[in-house]
């Protein structure tokens, strides 16, 4: 798994499967697109809007990385 956040676009990016595929996005809601992968599977998700729904400091225990533009 890996965890993306760009401070500038707001956006929030949660990589599920590191398996170079062709993905197809899903917009579930307004602010979450899923990207589907072979087999129907979840690769990632894009939060728009992150700082409305996530708090980054209570995400997971993972490494994360804070892209600036």
């Amino acid at each position: 798994m890996h965890i993306v956040y760009n401070d500038k676009t707001d956006l929030l990016y949660i990589r599920l499967d590191d398996k170079k595929q062709d993905v197809i996005n899903r917009r579930v809601s307004e602010d979450i697109v899923l990207d589907i992968g072979e087999n129907d599977r979840i690769i990632g998700i894009e939060i728009l809007d992150a700082s409305k729904h996530v708090s980054l400091d209570k995400v997971l225990p993972v490494k994360y990385e804070v892209l600036k533009a």
